[in-house]
């Protein structure tokens, strides 16, 4: 029996509605802000960043950016150039989205899309492929 003030719920896995929608909000603003600024750093000069997901944290005083360098070149110092601008990004975003609070922001690299070609080339391989393409 649950005690005096307890529920039989379990509690909630994953983000909440409210993190998962400030995240597109957060996610969306950015995109539009590298896309038009001219950051300063020279590792992010004539580089296209996508931004993959953004993660809340609870309180949406804390986000976490998901980026990928097109074609995945110099990832390590164009996440580390965009921390260095993180500041100024948060600034141009706290124009930008309609929060309570702007969220610091923190960028980490997509290792997503690494994962992907490598069981890409994983399938491909000719003793994988002869495994998949035999008829039981």
């Amino acid at each position: 029996m649950p005690r005096h003030g307890q529920s039989h719920r379990q509690a909630p896995t994953g983000p909440s509605q409210r993190q998962l929608r400030a995240g597109e909000l957060v996610r969306h603003a950015l995109v539009d802000i590298l896309r038009e600024e001219d950051l300063e750093d020279p590792a992010l000069a004539g580089v296209s960043v996508t931004v993959t997901e953004v993660r809340m944290s609870p309180d949406l005083k804390h986000a976490v950016c998901f980026v990928e360098p097109l074609g995945g070149a110099h990832a390590a110092e164009v996440t580390a150039a965009l921390n260095r601008v993180a500041r100024f990004l948060r600034g141009r975003l706290g124009h930008a989205i309609d929060l309570r609070f702007t969220p610091d922001l923190k960028f980490v690299h997509d290792e997503s899309f690494d994962a992907a070609d490598k069981m890409n080339r994983l399938l491909a391989d000719p003793r994988v492929r002869a495994d998949v393409d035999r008829e039981d």
